[in-house]
Parts: structure tokens; sequence; C-alpha cells
């Protein structure tokens, strides 16, 4: 009986354990150098009525105070440093904890924002999901999704400065060329940051 009451309990477990599915954060850079997105500046709009589900991962910001002088209207970020400082048209500064590419995923240079998308939908591509058979055609925003809440688009590379599922990756280098941020520090920034706002990748 002991027996049989153990192994019902390690089939639920399982069952339970399979429905939960959380995608880990993949930013898709490196999977086709740079190309085969499914469209990835076309606007998926919010879903109606959307609200964050409980337990999506909070933020612990640990903001840096900045350390360069640049333009006004510019964001710059200092790989090293796992930085990201804008400065507004005003002059404000704002710098932000980030996680950068991965050593040999790294993109150095000046771009700029071409897009924003509120509530990222995360579309996996063909051969990503030829590689891992159990990811969706699309992953609707919430806590399994890796964009997080916001993503901003950049010219160059098709990178984007997005939120992530994984907030233990701040501060080191962890994604696949894209830029992410704590929830709280995306939010802000995106409602700063216009289309056309010129972006500085530094080393």
């Amino acid at each position: 009986m002991r027996l049989l009451v153990l192994l019902a309990a390690a089939l639920f477990l399982t069952v339970a354990h399979a429905q939960a599915q959380v995608y880990a954060p993949y930013d898709g850079y490196d999977e086709y150098d740079g190309h085969g997105y499914d469209d990835p500046y076309s606007p998926y709009p919010p879903p109606p009525n959307y609200e964050p589900e409980p337990g999506y991962p909070e933020p612990f910001p640990e903001r840096r105070e900045p350390s360069t002088r640049v333009g006004r209207g510019t964001i710059v970020i200092a790989t090293r440093e796992h930085t990201l400082i804008y400065t507004t048209s005003e002059g404000e500064q704002f710098a932000y904890p980030i996680a950068v590419g991965r050593e040999g995923k790294q993109w150095y240079g000046t771009t700029r924002v071409v897009s924003k998308r509120l509530h990222p939908e995360w579309r996996p591509t063909a051969s990503m999901r030829q590689k891992n058979p159990r990811l969706p055609a699309v992953v609707k925003p919430g806590p399994a999704n890796p964009l997080g809440t916001r993503a901003i688009y950049l010219a160059d590379g098709l990178l984007r400065i997005h939120g992530t599922n994984d907030p233990s990756s701040i501060g080191t280098n962890a994604s696949s060329g894209c830029f992410r941020m704590y929830r709280e520090d995306v939010e802000e920034l995106y409602d700063m940051v216009q289309p056309g706002t010129r972006v500085i990748v530094q080393r």
C-alpha cells in the first residue's frame, strides 16, 4: 500500500513539473547570425486588460552613479561595467545595472532605437523549435516570457534592450547579445526613450 502511495505521489509531481514550464532567457541573437527573426519589428499589440501574473520576479535595483559624459538624449552602454546610462534631453542622467552578451556575442558601436514594444510576445524561430521541440510557437506575456514586460529594439545587429525572467543574470555576461534589465528599470527607461534615440555600446 505504501508503495502505491509513493508511486502516485511521484507521478503527480512529474505531471505538475511538466506543466509548470518556464522558458529560460534567450535572445536568439546567435541562432541565425542576426537573421531569421519572425518579423522582429512588427507591432505586436499588448493583450487586452493585461495584468502581470502573481509571482513575476521583482527587481532588486542596484543603481550606479553615472560615470560618463555624453550628449543629451543618448543611451550609453558600458559593457565591462554592466551599466546602461541614459542622458535625457534636459541633461538628467539615469544609470541602470544590466546583463550583457556572453564572450563572443558582444556587439560594439553606435546605433539607434527603432521601435518599442509593450508586453512583447516571444516567438522562437523554426530553427530554435527544431532544436527544442518543447518550445511553443509563441510565448505570451507573463512570468515565463524571456523578454519581460518591455522591449526596446535597436537598428544594428537585431539587438534589444529588454526585461528578463531571470533577474539573477543582471550584472553578468549572460545573454546572446541583447541587454537585459530589471523589470522596474526597463519600464522606466521605456517611458523615457523614443525611436531615434542614439545608442552607444562601449567595451
